[in-house]
């Protein structure tokens, strides 16, 4: 309703516009019965015309054409005269006409069609009426001079919207072509990252994995303590790889981003903190609320927080102790690791500086907040809130 209501309000206006100046003007040319029945059925007639113009644009002009020329021919034949400005709903006509009418063929066979019914109403004209007043000339020639501006008017307004409507699919498909060429060249990057990624890191973990297991393949030439660390390394290696086969086939191409293996959740935290373990560190899980019912992209976070938190502690305060608490509660997850003052001095310039930019951003995507820092005694804390209603990230 809402939405059609413009349409018609226009619609309204031009009739009020066209017809009324005619109806106000008529008392000053003639008032006699005859002319203010033409006016009347003429303009009853006009009206619907009017309003079934922009459907039939040559239909409504011909027919409107017609009836113009029906009324004033019955009136000059009783010795009757209407107002010039019946001519007003031609003009609006013939603009709608070369607004709306995108064939050649139809305007050419409409303006024709015009002529014909104009010269046998002139014939018709002469035939009933006797008086020179009343029979058509230079009066209805001076109404009909300027109606060819009003098609005019029309076909460039139609023309102008034509141009509009090019140049906007013109910079809708220019726009396309940009978004098309900048998905190519991130296309082309990950490509070159994933071959990166894949000759570098891949090949060295590769290598990695495989000189672990032939230390544990010669188990027994070693003792217990580095059986122990070897069994970790070589599990540690073939985790990593797996892990990151998945993000090679992410870079290559998202569409197939589906891992090859699971998602870790906070089911594995035990199996992480085994490793850990494993390589010589000592860590202690606390867990409260029901965190099977934590939503999957909050539980990936908060494995992904533990674990690099757990590998930051390995490198920078070895031999320390570790807590993990993770609950939940009032709506959120809330992953706190912290890790007391190093047993012996760290290795220097491990790691990249990546670690906490990339749990920040993990935990940002979620709506969540990331704290980090030093503690009092010397160790460091990491602490990370997600709220739990983000299970559609």
């Amino acid at each position: 309703m809402d939405g059609r209501w413009p349409g018609w309000g226009a619609d309204a206006g031009l009739v009020v516009l066209t017809f009324l100046p005619a109806l106000l003007s008529q008392p000053y040319v003639d008032t006699s019965g005859a002319a203010w029945a033409s006016l009347t059925v003429y303009e009853a007639v006009g009206v619907v015309i009017l309003l079934l113009r922009r459907r039939l644009p040559a239909t409504a002009f011909v027919v409107g054409f017609a009836a113009l020329l029906v009324a004033l021919v019955g009136s000059a034949g009783a010795g009757a005269k209407l107002s010039p400005l019946v001519f007003l709903p031609l003009a609006v006509l013939l603009y709608n006409l070369g607004n709306h009418t995108a064939s050649w063929r139809r305007t050419v066979s409409a303006l024709l069609g015009v002529i014909v019914l104009g010269v046998a109403g002139l014939w018709l004209n002469r035939m009933t009426t006797d008086s020179g007043d009343f029979q058509g000339g230079l009066d209805v020639l001076a109404a009909l001079a300027p109606m060819p501006l009003a098609w005019a008017m029309g076909f460039a307004a139609r023309t102008r919207q034509e141009l509009l409507a090019a140049a906007e699919r013109r910079a809708a498909d220019a726009r396309r072509a940009q978004a098309l060429e900048a998905a190519q060249a991130t296309q082309r990057e990950r490509t070159r990252i994933a071959g990166e990624m894949h000759d570098v890191v891949a090949h060295s973990l590769t290598l990695l994995v495989v000189h672990a297991e032939t230390l544990r393949a010669r188990g027994g030439e070693l003792p217990d303590w580095a059986r122990t660390q070897v069994d970790g390394l070589a599990a540690a290696g073939r985790q990593s790889s797996g892990e990151l086969r998945d993000l090679l086939r992410m870079l290559r191409d998202p569409a197939d981003a589906a891992p090859l293996q699971p998602v870790p959740d906070l089911g594995e935290l035990d199996a992480l903190l085994d490793s850990h373990r494993a390589a010589g560190g000592t860590v202690e899980l606390t867990t409260a609320g029901a965190l099977e019912s934590v939503p999957g992209p909050v539980q990936l976070a908060a494995y992904r927080v533990v674990q690099e938190a757990l590998v930051n502690a390995r490198r920078h305060a070895p031999g320390a102790l570790v807590r993990v608490r993770v609950d939940d509660a009032a709506g959120e997850l809330r992953c706190e690791v912290v890790n007391s003052r190093a047993a012996r001095r760290g290795t220097a310039g491990a790691g990249v500086g990546l670690g906490l930019i990339s749990m920040e951003e993990r935990v940002g995507a979620l709506d969540g907040e990331l704290v980090a820092g030093p503690t009092e005694d010397g160790g460091f804390r990491v602490v990370a809130t997600m709220p739990l209603d983000r299970a559609d990230v």
